[in-house]
Parts: C-alpha cells; structure tokens; sequence
C-alpha cells in the first residue's frame, strides 16, 4: 500500500492567524495516526508563517513511541537553520524542495544550476546521520538523472501539472491520461536508477483515485486537500478517506 503522509501545516497556520495554541498541532497529528496514516510532514518555512522550529521539535517527540512504523518527513530548502533543525531532530526522511522569494507554495522541482549544484554536501551530511533524502523534482528525465547523481535515496515528483490536466476533464480525458503517462515514465526511470517514489502538491479524492496507480509509488504527501475535507467531515474521516482511496484496488489499465 503507498504511504500516506500527511502534511499539518494548514493546521499551524489556523492557529497562528489568532495565535495561542488553538488548533493543536499535535492533536491534529495525533488524529491522524489514529486514522491510521503512516507519515507526517511538515514545511517549516523561513517566514515562520505556519510550523514553527518548536513545532517540528515536538511533533518529533510525539512521533517517538511509533517511529519508525510512522515516519516523519520534514520538507524545506537548504538553509542553514533547517538542516542545522533536520541534523538535531533527525526525521525519517528529509524533502529539499526550492523555495522562491514571496511564493505562497512550491511552484517547481529542482532545476539544474548552481543552487541545486550545491546540494551535494547537505544531501551526504544527512544521509551521514541516518536520513533518507527525497529531491522535490518535476516528472522529467533529466531531474531524475540529476537526483540520482547528487546523491539521493527518493525523488518526490511535484505533481501539480498532473492535477492542472485531471480538473481539465477528469479521468477520462487524454489530458489527464497523457499526463499521468508522463509521471508513470518518470517513475519507471526513477526505479531503474535505483531511486524511491514520492509525489505530492494538489493531490486531492479525486485525482488520486487515477495517481495511486502510478508505478512504484511510495508515498503521497497530502496537506491543503486533506484539511479542506476535514472542514466538513472531520480530520480522522478526511484521513480515512484518503487511506481507502490509496488502498482501493487500480482500475484496469491505469498501470
């Protein structure tokens, strides 16, 4: 079955536009585990707009009984003061991901420069401590190729463009089905290179329903959508949700 992480950021950022403590950071965590979901991410952002150092410190603590039957992910860019936070709370799995002055969420994967040039040295140091390490890439070959060189364990394929198709005309559409054989490549490359699946970013009921099959997936990583669902039905119910589309069995021909 893949894994569903679910990313609580949405829930930090709830409780900062009044601040205090309301909503709970950790109740939230707490019921998604109880859903029975296997992964939580966080983004702690530079900003401090949603989770905050503190956050990913006790999230980890609370994480600790259940590790590593749940993992914790903890994504961001490669800033001083995140890795020096990946280094001292040592999750399951470490996301890079780009990060653009003023955007409001990724809007890329990885693109070949100096920037991505320099990851080399973060990308050993964590491996170093018993990390995995997942690049935030777009479903082409060339990222694919430049992931496995600068040393990582997984890539996590920015799926955007893929939910952009399916709202086009749902399933059934070729946009979404040429999309989707566009990922299902990328996967099949990744693997062959030796490199695990992820994906997430606009992953939603409906989309996932045609993405779940995608070949060796490993994980969705799943935050806006679920706690949107959770609005009206509950977070451990929108969690669930999640979890009985990931575990339905593929429609034929989706693989």
């Amino acid at each position: 079955m893949v894994r569903l992480s679910v990313n609580v950021n949405k829930i930090a950022t709830l409780r900062n536009a009044r601040g205090g403590r309301e909503p709970r950071v950790l109740a939230a965590v707490g019921a998604c585990l109880e859903a029975g979901a296997r992964g939580i991410t966080v983004h702690p952002r530079a900003d401090r707009r949603h989770i905050t150092p503190d956050d990913v410190r006790d999230i980890a603590d609370g994480l600790a009984p259940v590790r590593p039957r749940v993992e914790y992910n903890i994504e961001g860019d490669p800033r001083p003061d995140l890795i020096e936070l990946v280094r001292q709370v040592r999750p399951d799995q470490c996301t890079l991901v780009p990060v653009r002055p003023g955007e409001v969420t990724s809007q890329a994967g990885w693109q070949a420069g100096a920037e991505a040039d320099r990851l080399g040295a973060a990308v050993a140091g964590m491996r170093g401590r018993g990390i995995r390490v997942s690049l935030f890439v777009d479903p082409e070959p060339e990222a694919i190729r430049w992931a496995k060189a600068v040393g990582a364990d997984r890539v996590e394929l920015y799926t955007e463009p893929f939910a952009r198709a399916f709202a086009q005309a749902g399933p059934d559409g070729a946009a979404a089905r040429a999309s989707f054989a566009r990922y299902a490549e990328a996967a099949r490359l990744a693997h062959a290179l030796g490199l695990g699946v992820n994906a997430g970013h606009d992953l939603d009921l409906d989309n996932l329903a045609l993405f779940r099959a995608l070949p060796h997936l490993d994980e969705v990583s799943i935050g806006h959508a679920i706690v949107s669902r959770a609005l009206f039905v509950g977070l451990a119910t929108a969690v669930r949700e999640y979890l009985a589309v990931l575990d339905a069995p593929a429609s034929e021909g989706q693989a």
